[in-house]
């Protein structure tokens, strides 16, 4: 490989910048303690992602060789990845080759599911190169030019030791500058080659006080068409280093640290001459402002992307501080307020009580102009979080669908939490700038190629996926984790407890002769209903539903079962602890499951699914996470439809409300895969009618 020279000399620029910084952080108009008077928020964002009820079928792709982060010593286990896989792109030049960066210092490109080393980023810029410390260091992201078929000419992002290299930084933080991150534009010979031959040129070097927080994402966007204004203009996700909790940089217009850059790789009317400033920039016009900035207020700007149908919008996946993970619709000249807001709240960042940092909007919050987020979820940290440790959560920026193998998530934005490997999904027609509501978030499942339902953490093979995403030129999805360095493609979707039910029914079974209570006289039969008219009472034995009744009519064993009815509670509302259950895979008095309908979900026995197994109710519903349920299912004394599909081999099932699509309740489990149903309740009292039992 040939490469250009080394480093250039660079005009010195920081001193003015210094001045210019401080002058310009004066004049931002900061809400200082408009949040004086309110009281902290413990839950800012209380509704959790609801059950979609949708799995993503994935296929594994590609497993990568086991790297290590130079230069070392690794003391962070965050960091012992097997490879630090990041991101996965189609080469837009037609030969379906998929590049992979790993932050260890390897770019590669994979055809056919097989990785083949195409750059060593770390060997070519050794000994700086540095990978051995902080999350995003290393070989950050790679992207190619729209015309690379032509011109051979991708971008690279990296990081150095500030210590190792004598290089100056174009910009830099007011702190310390410890580390440098680089853009590199790359010019293969040959852009057909199986490896990189060719020159290099430095474009920008940005220094950071932090480890944390640096070039996040390098990308063209992929709407733009040749001679449209932003056909090959390069964005620039650049987050704090790690220091906007303490500071007011992301705000400063003279610093690119907290900011998207728009530049023109070819351009040279930049300070340092190496790139253009696009005039159509929001900040040309604005003195002591960098041209560069096309949004700022950020703190991790970590992944971005287009919709490429439909609006063509572009959404940011945002990592927050303290509670708030966010996706933001991104314009040019959006201030998203790191860091005196994180997400739509006020930050504190100097708070007496640690745990005191998220307040209410201001009353007169407009005149600040923020743009807050069109969909967010918070850390939702246990009981006994201390507040001053990390809850992990993180989000991770996915893709607005537009390909042709999941055509129900057709128009969803497709993201997730990095740490923990959850899937989730948002409607774009939810996701409305200006809206006081943010737009509702869906988990999503997961199947193997054996159709076994599995998480990212199954996947990985660790509780710590390290979750990333790609696409290919079809937009079709594929998911990434560092744990195992492993790629999987996404090949289409399934329903959850989407079993065939349809072999038999039992229908107008509501007569007393069909029915075998717990206790008879607590129980009326008029003819259309089953009225359990008095409050059970708790009975010896394993805990477990006080009063029920099994319906006697059919099969003993029935096996995958789809039930069928409208449930009615009678007892009071003002009675907090109303329910009434539905009994599945009923064997005897101590081993059968139901579904638990309640108007509370903050307790460990109401609201869910469980089973008895000749012991105490075993909660297995999916949506309990040790302190809260699923939405309460009853919250009145009106009729409700419930539906519950119990699939046999499988294990599946779900329970839906009023009709719902999306499932209130899942459940994997095999303990019991038949029996009877039934009906009843703990200590209330209720009804049901139109009971309709499906089963094969």
């Amino acid at each position: 490989m040939t490469t250009s020279p080394g480093v250039r000399p660079r005009p010195l620029v920081l001193a003015p910048l210094l001045v210019l910084s401080l002058l310009l952080s004066a004049l931002v108009l900061l809400p200082g303690t408009a949040h004086a008077a309110a009281e902290p928020i413990t839950d800012p964002i209380p509704e959790r992602p609801a059950t979609s009820g949708i799995g993503l079928t994935v296929e594994e792709y590609a497993s990568f060789p086991k790297t290590e982060p130079p230069p070392g010593p690794v003391t962070d286990p965050r960091l012992v990845r097997h490879a630090r896989i990041n991101y996965l792109s189609e080469l837009p030049d037609g030969s379906g080759r998929m590049a992979v960066p790993d932050l260890n210092g390897k770019l590669y490109l994979v055809e056919d599911g097989t990785p083949r080393l195409y750059l060593d980023i770390a060997d070519t810029f050794a000994p700086a190169f540095f990978a051995s410390q902080g999350l995003g260091q290393g070989f950050g992201f790679v992207t190619f030019d729209p015309g690379f078929k032509r011109n051979g000419r991708f971008y690279t992002v990296h990081t150095e030791l500030a210590s190792a290299t004598t290089a100056v930084p174009d910009y830099r933080q007011q702190a310390t500058t410890n580390y440098h991150g680089i853009i590199t534009e790359w010019t293969a010979d040959d852009p057909s080659a199986d490896t990189f031959r060719g020159t290099r040129r430095e474009i920008l070097r940005i220094g950071f006080a932090g480890r944390i927080h640096g070039i996040q994402q390098i990308d063209f966007n992929p709407n733009a068409r040749p001679y449209s204004p932003d056909y090959g203009k390069l964005y620039v996700a650049v987050g704090d280093g790690g220091q906007g909790a303490r500071n007011t940089e992301p705000q400063n217009l003279s610093l690119p640290h907290g900011k998207i850059l728009r530049i023109d790789p070819r351009g040279s009317n930049s300070a340092n001459g190496e790139y253009g400033i696009p005039a159509r920039n929001p900040f040309t016009g604005t003195p002591g402002a960098l041209g560069e900035i096309y949004a700022y207020g950020m703190r991790d700007p970590h992944r971005f992307s287009w919709d490429t149908g439909g609006s063509r919008r572009m959404y940011l996946g945002h990592i927050g501080e303290h509670a708030i993970e966010a996706v933001y619709e991104v314009r040019a000249g959006d201030n998203f307020g790191w860091s005196e807001r994180e997400g739509p709240f006020v930050f504190e960042k100097a708070p007496a009580n640690p745990c005191d940092r998220i307040f209410p909007l201001p009353e007169d919050d407009e005149q600040y102009g923020y743009t807050y987020p069109v969909a967010a979820y918070d850390h939702d940290p246990p009981a006994d979080w201390n507040c001053t440790s990390d809850v992990g959560r993180a989000i991770v920026g996915g893709f607005v669908y537009r390909g042709h193998d999941l055509p129900g998530l057709r128009g969803k934005y497709i993201f997730g939490d990095l740490v923990d490997g959850r899937l989730l999904f948002s409607d774009t027609k939810e996701m409305r700038r200006g809206s006081k509501e943010l737009a509702q978030l869906y988990d999503l499942m997961l199947y193997d190629a054996s159709g076994k339902r599995v998480t990212m953490q199954d996947l990985a093979g660790d509780t710590r996926v390290d979750l990333r995403f790609g696409q290919d030129a079809d937009g079709e999805l594929y998911l990434l984790s560092k744990a195992n360095g492993k790629i999987w493609k996404v090949t289409g979707t399934r329903m959850f407890a989407s079993c065939d039910t349809g072999g038999s029914t039992l229908r107008h079974v509501m007569a007393g002769r069909n029915w075998a209570p717990v206790t008879p006289s607590k129980w009326r039969f008029p003819g259309h209903e089953a009225v359990l008219a008095e409050p059970g009472v708790q009975r010896p034995g394993p805990r477990r539903p006080f009063e029920y009744a099994v319906l006697t009519a059919g099969p003993a064993a029935l096996g995958s079962v789809r039930i069928d009815a409208e449930v009615r509670i009678d007892t009071p509302v003002e009675i907090t602890n109303r329910d009434v259950i539905i009994v599945f895979d009923y064997q005897s008095d101590t081993k059968f499951a139901y579904a638990h309908l309640s108007m509370d979900n903050t307790i460990y026995p109401h609201n869910g699914i469980f089973v008895v197994n000749d012991a105490d109710r075993l909660r297995i519903e999916d949506q309990w996470n040790g302190t809260t349920g699923a939405p309460p299912a009853i919250t009145d004394t009106d009729w409700h439809k419930v539906r519950v599909v119990r699939c046999a081999s499988s294990g599946e099932i779900a329970v839906y409300v009023d009709g719902s699509k999306r499932p209130l309740m899942t459940a994997v489990d095999t303990t019991l895969t038949s029996g009877r149903v039934g009906f009843g309740s703990f200590d209330n009292i209720g009804r049901l009618r139109g009971l309709n039992v499906s089963y094969r």
